[in-house]
């Protein structure tokens, strides 16, 4: 699957300039990735990501998130849903749609996104070197996105099976799909998510006291548990959350030619925000709007 939720090229500048670092576009989207909406997910992924145990920082884990190193364990077992206590939850089909808060789910919604990105590329010879790599930093970048690091508020969605009488899995195993979800406010002089406003610099920082929105991005389904409602489901736990979170509106930015993503997104709700849209096209995105 491609991931089907661009994020707008301003926002990320802004990012990076209010955390002081550089934050790399690739980490959320790929030039090579817009044509399609679902990750093509290989059998041996699972394998993949146990190589790279070895390498991973090791400290005390514990059921939830950890905010420091990692305590990473590829043969640990999907937890109950007793054991897991999280703000949202959706129960469809064969699956559940929740928040993560397992390092081991981090990670491996950090692999669908690694395997997204390189899903037309399988003739690379560093392939698999790309792969991990991206995965680790993703990996981190998502704990630092959901552990109160940035200004917004952010959640990475899973969705995973369901438990099965009999049946033990481990985390990598039980998850199909996974998407961001953060509650943003917009800068002083905005309408809508990246607006190029013209208030002056000074005023293009972070207000809590700004209109607050939605805002989705990284969604991406395994190839094998595609067409079985998982992404609309996680789409729809996430609107839910917004209007949990008393906001109005939820954004996603999609590519031009991801007919299929615009179809899901249509489905759902969203439309094209018209007054982004002679800017966006600009930068061969649209942005879409759900009004809760």
């Amino acid at each position: 699957m491609s991931i089907v939720a661009a994020q707008p090229p301003d926002l990320l500048r802004l990012s990076a300039w209010r955390n002081g670092r550089r934050h790399f576009p690739g980490k959320f989207t790929s030039p090579h990735v817009g044509a399609r909406s679902f990750i093509r997910a290989s059998n041996d992924w699972k394998r993949e990501c146990n190589v790279d145990s070895k390498d991973v920082s090791i400290e005390c884990g514990r059921l939830g998130i950890s905010c420091g190193p990692s305590d990473l364990r590829f043969d640990r077992l999907q937890p109950t849903e007793e054991e897991i206590n999280c703000r949202h939850r959706r129960v469809f089909g064969r699956y559940i749609a929740r928040e993560a808060m397992l390092d081991e789910e981090f990670w491996t919604a950090a692999w669908l996104r690694a395997e997204s990105r390189w899903e037309d590329q399988p003739g690379d010879r560093f392939l698999q070197f790309n792969k991990r790599k991206f995965a680790d930093q993703e990996f981190h970048a998502i704990k630092r996105r959901c552990t109160g690091k940035y200004a917004e508020d952010c959640t990475c969605v899973i969705a995973v099976k369901k438990e099965e009488f009999g049946v033990k899995r481990t985390v990598l195993s039980s998850i199909v799909g996974t998407l961001d979800f953060s509650l943003r406010q917009l800068l002083c002089g905005q309408t809508f998510p990246g607006e190029r406003s013209k208030a002056p610099f000074s005023c293009g920082i972070f207000r809590s006291d700004l209109p607050r929105y939605g805002y989705i991005a990284n969604l991406c389904v395994a190839k094998y548990a595609r067409r079985q409602g998982i992404a609309s489901n996680m789409l729809f736990l996430a609107v839910d959350a917004a209007r949990s979170s008393g906001v109005h509106q939820v954004f996603v930015n999609v590519h031009k030619d991801n007919i299929t993503a615009q179809k899901l997104y249509e489905r759902i709700g969203f439309q094209i925000f018209e007054r982004a849209t002679p800017q966006t096209e600009e930068e061969k995105l649209y942005l879409l709007c759900y009004d809760v």
